[in-house]
């Protein structure tokens, strides 16, 4: 009870040392956590999903200029993030404080798929090279671990939490998080027009013994079917069924699990908007680019009026027109800001995959309308 009525202790270092001094006892999953204390681990889960966001944007910019190493400063970042996600399910798993079984068995499938996936993807570029493309099986298995993970997380904080604005500000936070983590494989695209279109112009942005490196790999001279294999492997229909289907989706979830009327717009924007904050960091510092994808604000808009509307299917069918159509006028629109009237403010897109994603988005939002209501 003593504990109960305390001094919150103000510094996170002063904090830490008194969650250790009072809570450090094991406990079954559950139990009751005072709100410092809550806020604290969440804290270092926002803290560690952070340092991992900043490593995997440097990372993509990294691997569209220098070969890859394996002790890049991007991954270093990225592994600092990770340190911390090992201690917090550590943490979570002896003491029982911040989550229940489920959230707990999320956030310990995710950190071990994450962690099984690392060495699986040090080996396949030892064995297949350069491996740029961001959506390779052992990329695939970083993001699904981590967004298992995030998924946890989500569940733990929507559980334990108080309701109020600092509930609603983490959901949206980690919302974010999850919307980038899984948005990222894009990157490819986003990154690799720009560094095309960057070769073709005669400035490429790739170091010279990359460009050799990634055409030997194929048996070419570096000419433009070589840099076109190194920077768009992937097919124009991927772009727009995961940029917009999966993005929509998520957006549906997480506007169902926080439940305020902006919340997909809110968290589409904040998403772009680091996007764009991360824009010139990136060039300052001479590294590539990417295009923008400004359509997602589009995209967030239409759900939160698909949900004011209350019809999944009709919410699915104007999410997929309103980001197709996003995407398209993005995509005729020249990015003045860099000068050059070539260079594309999208990767290419097969348009005729708005049926698909529209059906897609339909069926999975009326699935999720179906789950929420019968929970309720």
């Amino acid at each position: 009870m003593a504990a109960m009525t305390m001094v919150v202790p103000r510094s996170p270092v002063a904090r830490t040392r008194e969650f250790f001094r009072l809570y450090w006892h094991r406990g079954a999953p559950g139990r009751p956590a005072v709100p410092w204390v809550l806020n604290l681990a969440y804290g270092m889960w926002l803290t560690a999903f952070a340092f991992k966001l900043l490593g995997s944007s440097w990372d993509m910019s990294w691997h569209f200029k220098f070969i890859r190493d394996d002790f890049a400063p991007p991954h270093l970042i990225n592994t600092v993030g990770t340190g911390i996600v090992i201690v917090l399910v550590a943490i979570h798993s002896y003491t029982g404080l911040g989550c229940d079984r489920r959230s707990l068995r999320l956030m310990r499938v995710g950190l071990a798929l994450f962690l099984l996936a690392a060495p699986l993807d040090v080996i396949n570029h030892r064995v297949n090279g350069l491996d740029l493309t961001a959506w390779s099986p052992t990329h695939m298995l970083l993001y699904l671990g981590t967004g298992v993970m995030q998924a946890g997380v989500i569940d733990g904080w929507l559980k334990q939490a108080e309701p109020g604005r600092l509930r609603t500000g983490v959901l949206l936070a980690l919302w974010a998080f999850f919307l980038e983590n899984t948005f990222f494989p894009n990157g490819q695209q986003e990154y690799g027009i720009l560094g095309l279109r960057a070769w073709e112009r005669g400035t490429p942005e790739a170091e010279p013994s990359l460009l050799d490196f990634a055409a030997r790999q194929i048996g070419h001279p570096v000419d433009r079917a070589a840099v076109l294999h190194f920077t768009m492997p992937i097919a124009d229909w991927v772009y727009p069924l995961w940029g917009i289907g999966v993005s929509a989706l998520i957006l549906v979830m997480a506007r169902r699990t926080i439940g305020h009327a902006w919340t997909a717009t809110a968290i589409a924007a904040a998403y772009v908007a680091y996007r764009m904050l991360i824009w010139p960091l990136l060039l300052a510092a001479t590294f590539p680019v990417s295009a923008i994808p400004f359509y997602l604000l589009a995209v967030g808009l239409a759900v939160d009026l698909g949900h004011r509307l209350g019809r999944p299917l009709l919410g699915g069918a104007l999410a997929a027109v309103a980001g197709y159509g996003a995407l398209w006028l993005q995509s005729r629109l020249r990015p003045w800001i860099l000068g050059d009237a070539h260079t594309e403010s999208a990767p290419p897109a097969a348009y005729w995959t708005v049926v698909v994603a529209g059906v897609g988005i339909a069926v999975a939002w009326w699935v999720v309308s179906r789950v929420s209501a019968r929970r309720t």
